[in-house]
């Protein structure tokens, strides 16, 4: 099981006209919408590591008919004005629940040491953005929710260090039965150091379909796909053994953090999946499989 690239180039790069997104774009949350694909990205002004010095990260707005040929906003949509986002919102991850989009976000203070948390937002047309605050006050990242309640009860997926986990909120605010879902394989060195979700869960006729990345000692960046239960997500019932997509081309092994695949974004369309991901914290790329090709009933599973 792999992700064919729709193109060996990336689909987005900066727009050295804007300085804002001139030093970086990646890490991207998307939905489709109405015909259109829509885009939150994380950018920078100089680049996307500490060794380039102190980096803003805003977010900004992109949208398209084919994943290919994108019209961006000239401002971002959300910027660090805020004091958990004095270095600006990072890796957002959006889903529709009923009428209105639920965009989760980290927010990266460096105030202190461990100074990032999951944030969140809302808006009803994935351009205005009214920010929810700090849904949960510890160090955390990687998170989104379902896009549909269970019962009374949300679930958002998030990242205790090295692990992915599950929590339950009724309000979006009060979480709690914090559940580790999955943990890393230190038989397989591409994801033996730590996971964390890539775009939000997308519907699989055998339950709900999960891209993750995974980091291995040398802090390669891949990505893997599990089979989470339908009505119970805390139960992973198929793990893939081998990633699905690693660092091939040149623009995702060279650039601000080499060797790198990361994504915010899996889109569900009639018959493929698609994920949107950055190469090398530099530019964006899109993958997808097409739905007939995820099997269940090979030997490069794990199932419970």
């Amino acid at each position: 099981m792999k992700l064919k690239r729709i193109s060996k180039k990336p689909i987005f790069e900066v727009n050295k006209d804007h300085d804002w997104e001139k030093g970086a774009v990646f890490n991207s949350g998307a939905v489709y919408e109405n015909g259109l694909y829509h885009m939150l990205y994380r950018a920078t002004d100089i680049g996307s590591h500490a060794s380039y010095g102190e980096y803003i990260n805003t977010l900004g707005y992109a949208v398209s008919k084919d994943l290919k040929t994108w019209h961006r906003l000239e401002k971002p949509v959300l910027k660090n004005d805020v004091p958990q986002e004095k270095r600006g919102p990072e890796d957002p991850r959006i889903v529709k629940i009923d009428d209105t989009f639920y965009m989760t976000y980290t927010g990266f203070g460096d105030r202190f040491p461990g100074d990032y948390r999951i944030c969140l937002a809302t808006s009803k047309d994935l351009v205005n953005w009214e920010r929810k605050g700090v849904v949960l006050d510890e160090e955390n990242k990687n998170s989104a929710f379902f896009p549909q309640k269970f019962g009374d009860e949300y679930l958002l997926l998030h990242r205790r260090q090295p692990d992915i986990w599950i929590a339950s909120t009724k309000n979006m605010k009060d979480f709690y039965n914090h559940t580790k879902i999955m943990t890393t394989l230190p038989e397989h060195e591409w994801e033996s150091v730590r996971i964390g979700i890539a775009g939000p869960p997308v519907d699989h006729p055998r339950g709900w379909l999960l891209f993750y990345h995974a980091v291995d000692s040398k802090n390669r960046y891949r990505l893997g796909v599990a089979l989470l239960d339908k009505k119970n997500p805390r139960k992973v019932l198929a793990r893939h053994k081998k990633p699905v997509i690693e660092p091939e081309l040149e623009w995702e092994k060279e650039g601000y953090v080499p060797d790198v695949i990361f994504s915010c974004a899996t889109i569900e369309r009639e018959s493929r999946y698609e994920v949107i991901y950055a190469g090398a914290d530099k530019a964006i790329g899109a993958a997808y499989i097409n739905k007939d090709d995820v099997k269940f009933d090979d030997k490069d599973w794990l199932t419970e």
